[in-house]
């Protein structure tokens, strides 16, 4: 019964430093930019661009909301990219969360464990920042506007719990086997281009399917189209079954983690 409230009680305990530590996080990527926090607007606009001109004309036909008109190609690969933005942020990150913080694993009273959730939240802040960037252009490009956008937090959920558990899974590897950090940046690469987010699931043959429901991003960046984009509301059994498994995922996350830390020290 302790283990499964261990990772709600050392959040609440510690709230208050979790929410400092993810400020820092925050203030300090953008300390010294001339822009600022404006640079959590721009990235992604500019990202968006990019894409758009390198995908637009060869990704964008098999997309049947836009030969319809109904949607921009840039609004639809938006969506996914908010959602892949969260996931891969977290991803690669995290191997390098007690790697980076030696001082931490040095303080015998310092709870390591809640390292994970300062990068998460800064994770889910450009979240926001970019939702506020993804509303401004839809209006702009499409003139609409989803009232189902408010069901967006819920989909992100299970995402964020999944982020948890392989954020605990992937800063304990990393102090242990440092080449994690290096294989991240393929890993979040492949996770999408091999998504729904650059290109519709049913626009892939069939035989290769299997590889894009797999990818644990793909039914998210549907289920956040259906509320950002197509007025839809989010399927709820689906979400659950998903949050199902990614709690699993959680508490072997930190399970892994606990029974690993104590190791921290010898290897730093």
């Amino acid at each position: 019964m302790k283990w499964i409230i261990a990772p709600f009680q050392i959040t609440g305990k510690n709230h208050s430093l979790i929410f400092e530590l993810a400020k820092r996080d925050v203030e300090g990527r953008y300390r010294g930019a001339s822009f600022g926090l404006l640079w959590s607007l721009i990235s992604p606009f500019l990202l968006l661009c990019v894409y758009t001109f390198a995908f637009g004309t060869v990704m964008g036909g098999r997309w049947p909301q836009v030969k319809n008109e109904e949607a921009h190609y840039s609004i639809i690969i938006f969506a996914g990219m908010i959602v892949h933005g969260f996931l891969a942020e977290c991803i690669n990150r995290s191997p390098l969360l007690i790697v980076a913080n030696p001082n931490f694993v040095k303080r015998v009273i310092f709870p390591l464990e809640i390292l994970p959730f300062p990068m998460v939240l800064s994770a889910l802040f450009h979240v926001f920042m970019n939702l506020i960037v993804f509303i401004v252009l839809r209006l702009v490009l499409d003139g609409a506007f989803s009232w189902t956008t408010i069901f967006f937090p819920l989909v992100l959920i299970p995402l964020i719990v999944l982020s948890m558990g392989i954020s605990w899974f992937l800063a304990s590897f990393g102090v242990f086997m440092r080449d994690v950090g290096q294989i991240t940046g393929v890993l979040t690469l492949a996770l999408l281009f091999l998504s729904s987010a650059m290109m519709p699931l049913d626009s892939v043959p069939i035989s290769y399917r299997w590889v894009f429901q797999f990818n644990p991003l793909t039914f998210i960046i549907d289920q956040a189209r259906n509320v950002l984009l197509w007025n839809k509301a989010p399927d709820l059994v689906g979400l659950s079954l998903y949050l199902a498994m990614a709690v699993m995922v959680a508490y072997a996350g930190y399970a892994w983690f606990a029974a690993t830390r104590n190791g921290f020290a010898d290897v730093l």
